[in-house]
């Protein structure tokens, strides 16, 4: 039996074969969105997104510290993730571009705190801005979730670079 390093060991493999590696985890899609100083609204796609606790209700998204958005998200104290339906996958790539307004013809209604939640979603999260953890190139988000809802739609999903659909429509536990 060989005994086990207490340090990290280098990589074996590049940032090519890596991100490969990660592609073959199938994640759902958001649009996380919020509200500038100004008044105008803001929205990026993210596929980083997960639950994190029911007590109290936390959920976590991370954003590259490259991200020339960085700034806006670190100091809003609130942001809506709406997880896209399966039909949506134009929404996922039009918040993924680097256009001025990315909320021209969006359908939207605005939550209690007066931000973005995009019409259609299966679901949304309402979210006080927690706390940020900078970790590795991303920073890391968590956020309290305030308010959500849900609608039995199929969800968008992103697997080896492609969008598909979870092919059912999502619902209630009982």
């Amino acid at each position: 039996m060989s005994k086990r390093p207490s340090d990290p060991l280098p990589p074996e493999f590049d940032s090519r074969h890596f991100r490969h590696a990660l592609s073959q985890f199938a994640t759902g899609v958001t649009v996380i969105t919020t509200r500038l100083e100004d008044g105008r609204f803001f929205g990026l796609t993210a596929s980083s997104f997960n639950s994190l606790s029911l007590d109290p209700p936390l959920v976590l998204w991370s954003l590259a510290r490259s991200a020339s958005s960085l700034p806006l998200f670190m100091g809003n104290t609130h942001y809506v993730i709406n997880v896209l339906a399966a039909d949506q996958a134009a929404l996922a790539e039009r918040f993924a571009q680097r256009i001025d307004n990315r909320f021209d013809g969006v359908e939207f209604v605005l939550s209690y705190t007066g931000l973005p939640i995009i019409q259609g979603a299966t679901a949304w999260f309402e979210c006080h801005n927690r706390s940020r953890y900078p970790e590795g190139d991303h920073v890391i988000f968590v956020g309290e979730v305030e308010r959500c809802d849900v609608q039995a739609r199929p969800a968008l999903v992103f697997h080896d670079g492609h969008f598909s659909s979870t092919g059912r429509p999502g619902g209630s536990i009982s």
